[in-house]
């Protein structure tokens, strides 16, 4: 299986270093830290990432840019922020948010909610994606 690379951008070092300790349980390899704007903008745009944690508010400052930058990338992404979804910007209104403090199970869910389950940290964490076989198609019942 190929490892699964992850974007941290948290300007709060404990908070990072837990989310660090959490993806790594999950089975995820932590690419950076971005604790600044500038820096979570150029990790965004040039990082070789399968995903990223976005904090909403990075020293003072929304972090929608860096978003926008993910998206026209393809790269998923999750928000986390102290104030829950209405601290989100209306077109981001459907990425996963998390709210500060959140558990490790938490960031599994939204995590696979956000990669469609492709880097899914519940099913599947150890299997080889070539052993799995091709997908199943749906029946007309839609099952």
């Amino acid at each position: 299986m190929a490892t699964r690379r992850i974007l941290i951008v948290e300007d709060e070092p404990m908070i990072a270093m837990m989310v660090e300790d959490f993806l790594e349980d999950l089975g995820w390899d932590v690419a950076g830290w971005a604790v600044g704007p500038k820096q979570a903008l150029a990790m965004a745009r040039d990082a070789d990432i399968d995903a990223a944690l976005l904090d909403v508010n990075l020293s003072g400052q929304d972090t929608f840019a860096v978003a926008d930058i993910l998206s026209g990338r393809g790269i998923p992404f999750v928000f986390a922020t102290g104030y829950g979804a209405d601290g989100v910007a209306d077109r981001f209104r459907a990425v996963p948010t998390l709210t500060k403090p959140f558990q490790r199970d938490e960031l599994a869910r939204a995590l696979h909610k956000a990669t469609g389950g492709v880097h899914s940290s519940i099913r599947g964490l150890f299997a080889d994606p070539e052993s799995r076989g091709p997908p199943r198609k749906a029946n007309s019942a839609g099952c």
